[in-house]
């Protein structure tokens, strides 16, 4: 689709959707982003009342109450009714104001906590979630499922979902209450860089894979989405099509910021799923692939949490 759009996206202010409107092709498009204060997504009648006003050719949605092992345990109650309750008021809203495309951002967190990696699309629903995260799952599954089903109900709308593995990046959260593990790292590593100290303790044993993609290569796949609609699956994971180790992750923030340090294990902390890495072969079909390296990844991190104060 090379004309220009009307697109309302939800979420602007958090990390994703910064990058999205940073990304060039936010220009060639008229992208409207309310923040909170303009539109309360939870607000059912609100959000109804926006989209039907608005009458947008295209909605992302990006808007999400998201945050590490930390926050989607201890807030297991906001991380399901905030995110499902946004995510509804989002997705019917757009049905009933005929809002003919929708773009939904959902997360691995979705896939089933004992499901073979690399994990495919169709094994949703496959299985019990991770327990750390089971409300934030349960949320996310709940409006991909409502997208489908307003699709199968409605051939004239076509409500997709892609499906991001963990991120970080610029415009990321930093504080080890909210963050996710590659910000956290950077944090804690930054901090013993600039006050000496020798090592830095990691959660568990440090064996769990985990997948990370780089906040600014989503933005790119979430818009050659949207310029490639109609090629676009119903549901396709967005991935770097590998994985590392959380004591490979420690090792790489501590090359790129240049810190000699060791690391200590801290056996009694969570750790979560033992691998979460999806399988990238619809996405290899639809013709995307990320853009930076992992280093090249931390470095613009990093290069962003030392201009915000650090």
């Amino acid at each position: 689709m090379n004309r220009r759009m009307k697109i309302l996206l939800t979420g602007g202010s958090g990390m994703v959707g910064r990058n999205l409107l940073d990304h060039a092709t936010a220009a060639t498009h008229e992208v409207v982003a309310p923040s909170s204060k303009v539109l309360d997504l939870t607000d059912k009648q609100a959000v109804a009342l926006y989209i039907a006003d608005l009458q947008p050719d295209l909605v992302i949605h990006a808007a999400g109450r998201v945050g590490g092992i930390h926050y989607n345990s201890a807030y297991q109650t906001e991380a399901l009714v905030d995110n499902i309750e946004m995510g509804m008021n989002v997705v019917m809203a757009a049905r009933d104001a005929g809002v003919p495309r929708l773009l939904n951002l959902g997360s691995s967190c979705m896939y089933p906590r004992d499901a073979p990696n690399p994990l495919s699309e169709d094994l949703i629903l496959s299985g019990k979630p991770e327990p750390t995260n089971e409300g934030y799952a349960i949320a996310k599954i709940a409006v991909a499922r409502l997208c489908l089903y307003v699709s199968r109900a409605r051939p004239t709308l076509r409500y997709k979902t892609l499906i991001p593995c963990n991120l970080y990046g610029v415009y990321d959260k930093f504080d080890p209450n909210v963050s996710h593990l590659v910000s956290a790292v950077i944090a804690k590593v930054h901090d013993a860089r600039v006050n000496g100290r020798e090592t830095v303790d990691i959660w568990g044993d440090g064996t769990a894979r985990r997948e990370f993609l780089f906040a600014g290569d989503l933005a790119d796949a979430v818009w050659a989405s949207v310029e490639r609609f109609d090629d676009l699956p119903d549901l396709m994971n967005v991935g770097c099509g590998s994985d590392y180790s959380v004591n490979e992750y420690y090792e790489a923030v501590a090359r790129v910021l240049e810190w000699d340090g060791g690391f200590t294990h801290d056996l009694s902390k969570p750790v979560g799923m033992q691998r979460k890495l999806v399988a990238t072969d619809r996405q290899a079909a639809f013709g995307w692939s990320p853009r930076h390296s992992l280093d090249e990844g931390i470095r613009l991190t990093y290069d962003h949490y030392l201009t915000i104060g650090h």
